[in-house]
């Protein structure tokens, strides 16, 4: 697939998670926010976490198409995991969003679309703001 094709796919998938979020709406689970007033992002991640697993996580916010579908893709790619799989995950994301290089990049799916974003500066916080957030939660430093 050349650049084009590439760029346009991922264009389609945040406008797909953008206009048509999954796992929005809170259900009263633990939770972590997170605002960033420099750009008007305001995200809240929730997560059901039993037996140190991920059983259900969600997200509700307000942002730019990069910060509420990045939110709706790591809600997909992390529910079920579990507590140390979602932390190395997050930390691939991370320094996929640095770009640096990454093994096994499959393993971010669809989080993948967002490594881009490493040539934009001014959106690094955009994409990584949720998983900041879920990073914060499963650390145990909820907002509760």
């Amino acid at each position: 697939m050349n650049g084009s094709n590439l760029d346009n796919l991922y264009r389609q998938v945040i406008m797909d998670h953008y206009k048509s979020p999954r796992n929005k709406g809170l259900k009263g689970f633990k939770s972590a926010h997170i605002k960033n007033p420099s750009c008007g992002d305001d995200i809240t991640i929730e997560a059901d976490i039993q037996n140190d697993k991920i059983v259900h996580l969600n997200h509700e916010g307000t942002g730019c198409s990069i910060c509420c579908s990045s939110a709706s893709v790591m809600c997909e790619l992390l529910e079920g995991k579990s507590i140390s799989d979602a932390q190395r995950i997050i930390k691939k994301y991370n320094d996929m969003i640095k770009g640096e290089e990454i093994d096994d990049e499959d393993e971010l799916e669809e989080a993948l679309v967002y490594q881009g974003v490493c040539k934009f500066p001014a959106r690094v916080k955009c994409a990584t703001i949720s998983w900041k957030a879920l990073e914060k939660l499963v650390s145990g430093d909820d907002d509760e």
